[in-house]
């Protein structure tokens, strides 16, 4: 598998997860199909989606561009592509997940605690009160390049170990897309129940409604440890 293809594979992961969170965000804006499931009785503001799109489509348009570039320069540094045995793929997502997470708690805490960050980046995701799908890449671009400095992390930590299995990273890429895709999506999940301290959809929710607490994305672990839970009044 060439740079080449590896870069068309992930950059088509990407747009396929980003179809799922436009058609999702539709359904959930201008659909009653979700509505009985819906954590927040405030209505969206009407027009919302197309105030929210430029700036969604210029971050998605830089991380399309900043990831075909370090593909073709890094990938066949980075990856190893052969088909990996059963259970690889579990081991190192988990891996770069606990290391990615733990890097975006003390990112996303740190922008809410800094006066600076929070007034001159981290407030343009707070714009989304009551958010819907999508704008979970409704941020400042720096916010989200910061973020993603957590995936480095895990792939380098990891490389330090073994080599990095190409399908173990798509397969990270796709649940950290989804997973952020439906934190954001202001309604019930009940996929948390079945996954030990996955953090829910109401945990991200009640950070957005209120704007302080529940700063970890996937795992509920590192609120519960630093006693930043936030309860629900």
């Amino acid at each position: 598998m060439t740079n080449t293809d590896i870069i068309l594979i992930t950059l088509g992961v990407l747009l396929a997860g980003n179809i799922i969170a436009l058609v999702y965000s539709w359904l959930v804006l201008y659909t009653d199909v979700f509505k009985k499931y819906r954590l927040q009785e405030k209505p969206y503001k009407p027009g919302i989606f197309f105030q929210r799109l430029p700036l969604i489509l210029l971050n998605l348009a830089i991380l399309a561009v900043i990831t075909a570039v370090s593909m073709y320069f890094f990938a066949d540094i980075i990856f190893e592509t052969s088909i990996p045995v059963w259970w690889l793929i579990p081991v190192q997502v988990t891996f770069i997940f606990v290391i990615d997470d733990a890097w975006f708690y003390f990112a996303h805490r740190l922008m809410h605690e800094n006066k600076f960050l929070l007034r001159k980046i981290h407030s343009i995701h707070h714009q989304a009160i009551t958010p819907f799908p999508l704008e979970y890449i409704y941020v400042h671009p720096l916010e989200w390049m910061i973020g993603s400095v957590g995936s480095f992390l895990g792939i380098g930590a990891l490389l330090l170990i073994m080599p990095v299995n190409f399908y173990a990273f798509l397969v990270y890429g796709v649940i950290r897309n989804l997973h952020e895709v439906e934190i954001h999506s202001d309604l019930r999940s009940p996929i948390s129940k079945y996954i030990p301290f996955l953090n829910p959809t109401e945990n991200h929710d009640l950070h957005h409604s209120k704007v302080k607490g529940n700063y970890a994305s996937m795992f509920t672990i590192w609120d519960r440890v630093f006693g930043t839970v936030l309860k629900k009044d």
